[in-house]
């Protein structure tokens, strides 16, 4: 499903060229629960970013069902992010002027779905999240679970084939967060692709693959010393 050949992401800072990404090769099969661990600036965020077409590498091949999404123009890669990618980031990134509701129905106005078919899919995404009561409460109203939790419904809404999750739990306290993990989770076993960046071990290791990066690197990855095992 997500294909990464040889994959380079450089910054100009000053008269340096920082590498974020350093010849990365990786294979994510659909449906696999994957997370991406590592010290900041290992380059976790930007790998994300790359895979979710926040981004764009400066050489290398992105495959995404076996499209060559490194190809298209931005407007093209806004269209394929918005209909097969869904984002749960740390900060929420809910739009504060907008009720939880309205936060849900965004993805689909973008895609310029009809009024008529976008009201049952936002009711439907906030009720399976438990958030029907709060559905027109703006996020200054909700607690921390609960943005999460619109956010989430906000991520799947339009039913992508990946979802990816930045530190999904940091702003969270340990039962929200367990909660959030446990609805990714749930959504995983449904068949989405789940990719999820973090920097707490026990977290990251709930997933069924996981990676390790350093200095733009993947150092280690599970599934691959599980073949050599």
């Amino acid at each position: 499903m997500i294909d990464l050949q040889q994959i380079h992401r450089n910054f100009q800072v000053g008269d340096q060229v920082v590498h974020a990404l350093d010849d990365i090769d990786l294979h994510i099969a659909a449906g696999e629960y994957v997370s991406i661990m590592g010290p900041s600036g290992s380059g976790k965020s930007t790998l994300l970013n790359l895979i979710g077409l926040l981004d764009r590498a400066s050489s290398g091949r992105y495959l995404l069902d076996g499209e060559d999404v490194t190809t298209l123009s931005d407007i093209e890669q806004a269209a394929t992010r918005n209909h097969r990618i869904g984002f749960v980031f740390q900060a929420f990134h809910l739009v504060p002027r907008l009720t939880a509701a309205e936060n849900v129905e965004l993805p689909l106005v973008l895609a310029a779905m009809p009024v008529e078919q976008r009201k049952p899919l936002v009711a439907r995404a906030l009720e399976s999240l438990g958030l029907s009561d709060r559905a027109h409460h703006k996020p200054e109203q909700l607690s921390g679970g609960q943005r999460q939790r619109v956010a989430i419904a906000r991520a799947t809404v339009t039913e992508p084939a990946v979802l990816l999750a930045d530190e999904p739990t940091g702003n969270l306290d340990h039962k929200s967060g367990d909660d959030v993990i446990n609805i990714l989770e749930s959504l995983n076993k449904r068949g989405i692709t789940l990719i999820v960046v973090t920097h707490d071990p026990e977290i990251g290791g709930r997933a069924r693959r996981r990676l390790e990066m350093r200095d733009g690197q993947i150092e280690t990855d599970s599934a691959t010393e599980s073949q050599g095992a």
